[in-house]
């Protein structure tokens, strides 16, 4: 992590500590102990953000058990040679996508994510890359994630509606998506162009942080 970002890094360390302690300790005096070090890196994000400590408390420490990665799947959809982008409430785009359900696999919730966001009923194929975010995505985030982008084929195509995630749906091409806003803090250009590079190449090899 960048020398500007060490304080998250630390925020970080000290809030897995702390939940694996909680989880793993038996000595009630200890876990007061670990319940603060969990408050206090909670304080540092919200010093060193504009998040509220009590929003940055939600976020941050309101997991048990081990701390591990959030799973996050992204959908490469392909029709004539153009991409499957949806548009966002705030204007941007990006491929369909989101955090994996607990009662979902991988490729479940690819599909899902399609469906619910483009009304296209897919099949998960392939993984095109596992990610670490925070070495390509900004925002830098106060939690780890493991970005999978997965290319998808078509099942049958369906009639996009308007929902509380996304307002359109539409295919564009490499040169349209240039051109676009699009939702970086999810895809940013470069990985939507691997996305196509996966697709064209029908050897592709998956791409692991």
């Amino acid at each position: 992590m960048s020398g500007e970002n060490t304080w998250l890094d630390w925020a970080v360390k000290l809030q897995s500590i702390a939940q694996a302690g909680l989880t793993y300790g038996k000595d009630k005096f200890d876990k007061e102990r670990y319940e603060e070090i969990r408050k206090i890196s909670a304080e540092i994000i919200a010093h060193k953000t504009e998040i509220p400590l009590e929003k940055a408390t939600e976020l941050f420490c309101n997991e048990t058990g081990y701390q591990t990665p959030k799973i996050d799947t992204r959908a490469a959809v392909f029709k004539n040679s153009k991409i499957l982008l949806v548009k966002e409430n705030n204007g941007t785009w990006s491929l369909p996508g989101g955090w994996c359900d607990a009662d979902c696999s991988v490729k479940e919730n690819a599909e899902k994510e399609v469906l619910e966001e483009a009304g296209i009923e897919v099949s998960a194929e392939k993984v095109i890359a596992v990610q670490d975010r925070e070495k390509h995505n900004k925002p830098v985030y106060a939690w780890k994630i493991c970005k999978i982008f997965i290319l998808c084929s078509i099942k049958k195509d369906g009639n996009f509606t308007a929902n509380i995630e996304t307002t359109e749906s539409r295919y564009f091409s490499v040169e349209e998506i240039s051109k676009l806003n699009l939702a970086e803090e999810k895809n940013n250009f470069e990985q939507i162009k691997m996305c196509f590079a996966a697709y064209e190449n029908k050897n592709w090899q998956t791409q692991l942080d």
